[in-house]
């Protein structure tokens, strides 16, 4: 919710087309060059860094009050107890997912984490693929856990199973369209489904 308000907000402000909440939420989970381009596309490069910077601006006011979803810290200190690797796929910079993780303490929690801005961004699969590289985990020894259609597509691309869930970014409707070995419509099912399908 905070990333669908901050760009149209920051849109308004630069005096730029201001994209609905549904468009604005489609790009949830992209890099932030590519998610500016889609929503208001043909700006200048200094226009867009703009743009950027008047988002930045408008979700670093908020970020801080993100919660974690109710059990998602009991459930990743239940997966790395089970032996799961943890790892997370991101659109978001470096610098933006060191402050996520340490405003939610949950350093320590994870195995690999990738970017944005560090190689290529989602749907491409190589931010995948390199997870998978660093771990030493096959395709099919991994699972993608995705709210968007362009975590489902990324993880098609790099040929690895994908479990969307509904309660995040994109709307149910539009998960089912993509490849996935199911689709969960709350948090609390995570852990269950996983621990079932091991």
């Amino acid at each position: 919710g905070l990333i669908a308000g901050c760009i149209p907000r920051g849109c308004a402000y630069l005096g730029l087309p201001v994209p609905s909440e549904e468009r604005a939420r489609y790009v949830i989970g992209l890099g932030l060059h590519d998610a500016l381009d889609y929503l208001v596309p043909g700006l200048s490069p200094q226009r867009q860094r703009d743009l950027a910077d008047r988002y930045r601006l408008h979700y670093l006011a908020g970020d801080a009050a993100i919660p974690l979803f109710a059990g998602a810290r009991e459930a990743l200190a239940t997966l790395r107890e089970s032996g799961y690797r943890l790892a997370v796929a991101t659109g978001k910079s470096r610098r933006g997912r060191d402050r996520s993780i340490d405003q939610l303490g949950l350093a320590g929690h994870f195995d690999a984490t990738r970017c944005a801005d560090e190689t290529a961004p989602k749907p491409d699969p190589l931010l995948l693929q390199e997870l998978l590289e660093e771990l030493e985990v096959s395709e099919q020894g991994a699972l993608m856990v995705g709210d968007t259609v362009h975590d489902l597509d990324m993880a098609a691309a790099a040929g690895v199973p994908a479990l969307a869930v509904s309660y995040g970014a994109h709307p149910r409707e539009s998960l089912l369209q993509r490849p996935a070995l199911g689709c969960l419509d709350r948090f609390d099912q995570l852990l269950r489904w996983i621990q079932a399908h091991g």
